[in-house]
């Protein structure tokens, strides 16, 4: 293994970090219930999107599904979320990490009665702020068409 392409050909250094004050509101959703854009696919050149999610007692999530191009990783920041594997539902607590390489079967959800918070991790980046902020928009006819856009194929 070595390292990628180089992507920087300066010789001393630039200024670009992005710096996010937890204070900062969720993007989608609301304070408690909502998606945190931390780390986009535009803002990270493609390299990996990353958002903490946040889940209220008992919120749904995605049933079953996979991706062909984009692995999926899941870290619990709170509470307890309920992760499937492929093969079997695991009640994930603070510090617990899955991580689903592409083709991996799995789904998430919040079962408990507390709230649970985790980051989500998606390598390389896709464009996943569309598929979160319109999914709920998507007509039922238009579904599997959106979900194929973006990479999402549920069984």
């Amino acid at each position: 293994m070595s390292y990628p392409e180089e992507v920087y050909s300066g010789d001393s250094g630039e200024v670009s970090a992005r710096y996010r004050p937890v204070t900062t509101a969720p993007e989608l959703g609301r304070e408690g219930d909502g998606i945190h854009y931390l780390a986009t696919t535009e803002t990270t050149r493609g390299e990996f999107g990353l958002y903490r999610v946040m889940m209220r007692p008992k919120a749904p999530g995605p049933s079953t599904h996979f991706h062909r191009t984009i692995s999926e990783s899941f870290f619990i920041l709170d509470g307890v979320v309920s992760l499937f594997d492929g093969e079997r539902w695991i009640e994930a607590g603070k510090g617990d990490f899955l991580h689903v390489p592409q083709g991996g079967l799995h789904a998430f959800h919040n079962a408990s009665d507390e709230p649970a918070e985790m980051l989500l991790l998606f390598t390389p980046g896709a464009p996943r702020e569309e598929y979160f902020e319109k999914l709920g928009e998507v007509a039922k006819e238009d579904l599997t068409a959106f979900r194929v856009k973006h990479d999402s194929y549920f069984v």
